[in-house]
């Protein structure tokens, strides 16, 4: 209890630091700022409990205020143990919003908090990697009946949620934020690309042109990673299990081959692929002494990390973010970030530019989901291809890059099967 704020955070006295830090990240956020000014005349969420469980940043900070702008109720949780910066923490605390997060905390906290979140009885769930959903679902269902919808953050947690409805089990509606264009086209593409380099560096300070970069999985988070990785000068690698993009990593620029070959070469390798144990045993075995070995996938689970530990003979800090394994033949191998969100875990995640389309999805969805709350079903919905649009359009109108409209005439055309060649 801070303040008489229900919350477990770090230090209230951070408060000032995450205000600062708010609002350097809202210069940057031209749409939500948009989307927040109208949300404060018409209260479009007037008493919504929202919990949510995202990334406690100081973009998410900004989210927030969106949303208690619009009238809703906020508690708020961390959606990874090393990802929370605890002066925003403070901060939302500070503004009255219930704030579970301490940057670093073990996995029993890590669970308390996410129950604290439920214990506000949410009427609209915010998720980054389905935690929430999937409390609901298994450990506390007598919640259930009083959920009117969900907002989905990341695609590992899509992946969660599609395997959930494909089950028949979700209860109900769930916007899929990250399947909508203007968030993965823009934050999985630039923004992991740009964080996770970041995060690399400032954990190693290792010089990335000349190093062989191996990327493993190519989806929209590896190629921005891999494609930044190539401008800095690396010689870049792609392992992927499926062809199309594997054919398109080829084109891009990057080498392809298994991972059981890119294990022998690589000098840092980072796995992007919502699956298990990309990095497994056997790939430890061939892996170069000092190889540097990092995740930016949601879960800690791409790693497996508990085969490390079992292959090496000692273990120390030898930076604040790496971890170096000795094995037993003397081959060294670090580790960053403990194998969580490396772009979280040692440097500060998405620029807030990319955030503000992303966060802009999410304040739409929950307004989206209040006004057609009578008519969506249970299940795994896109954001209408209109707000998607929208968002886009004013993005662009911040930057001050007007675009085309289509003519009268072209929109005929476009419009009729009947008119073809002259």
């Amino acid at each position: 209890m801070t303040d008489q704020i229900p919350s477990d955070i770090l230090d209230i006295e951070l408060a000032r630091e995450g205000e600062l830090r708010t609002e350097w990240a809202e210069r940057e956020m031209p749409v939500l700022r948009s989307i927040r000014e109208r949300f404060e005349r018409e209260k479009p969420l007037a008493g919504v409990r929202i919990s949510g469980c995202l990334h406690i940043t100081s973009e998410t900070a900004n989210l927030v205020e969106t949303l208690v702008a619009a009238g809703a109720v906020v508690t708020m949780c961390a959606s990874n143990p090393l990802s929370t910066q605890d002066d925003v923490a403070a901060y939302l605390v500070s503004k009255g919003v219930s704030t579970y997060a301490i940057k670093g905390e073990d996995a029993a906290t890590y669970n308390s908090h996410i129950a604290a979140a439920l214990n506000a009885r949410p009427e609209l769930t915010m998720d980054d990697g389905a935690d929430l959903v999937a409390e609901l679902h298994s450990s506390r269902t007598e919640l259930l009946d009083g959920v009117i919808g969900g907002m989905e953050e990341t695609t590992t947690g899509v992946i969660r949620l599609k395997a959930l409805a494909g089950e028949g089990k979700l209860r109900f509606p769930v916007i899929a934020v990250n399947d909508s264009d203007t968030k993965h086209m823009f934050d999985n593409r630039y923004g992991t690309g740009q964080s996770t380099l970041d995060g690399i560096v400032r954990a190693t300070n290792v010089l990335l042109t000349g190093k062989t970069i191996v990327t493993i999985g190519y989806g929209w988070c590896g190629r921005g990673f891999a494609d930044r990785a190539k401008g800095m000068g690396a010689h870049t690698v792609v392992c992927e299990v499926d062809p199309v993009r594997a054919l398109e990593a080829v084109m891009d620029g990057h080498r392809v081959m298994p991972m059981s070959e890119a294990a022998k070469i690589g000098d840092i390798f980072l796995t992007v692929t919502g699956g298990k144990f990309a990095i497994d045993a056997h790939h430890f075995d061939a892996m170069k002494d000092g190889a540097i070995v990092a995740n930016s996938g949601h879960f800690n689970v791409e790693i497996n990390v508990e085969a490390l530990e079992q292959r090496s003979e000692t273990k120390r800090r030898v930076r604040q973010f790496v971890e170096e394994y000795t094995l037993e033949d003397g081959r060294k191998i670090n580790l960053l970030a403990e194998g969580r969100l490396v772009n979280l875990g040692a440097a500060e995640g998405h620029p807030s530019s990319v955030m503000d389309m992303s966060f802009a999805n999410q304040a739409l969805a929950a307004e989206y989901i209040i006004a057609n709350r009578d008519t969506l079903t249970p299940d795994v919905h896109n954001l209408p291809k209109d707000l998607d649009a929208e968002i886009a359009r004013l993005k662009l109108q911040s930057m001050g890059m007007p675009i085309d409209t289509l003519t009268e005439v072209q929109s005929e055309y476009l419009a009729s099967w009947e008119m073809g060649t002259a």
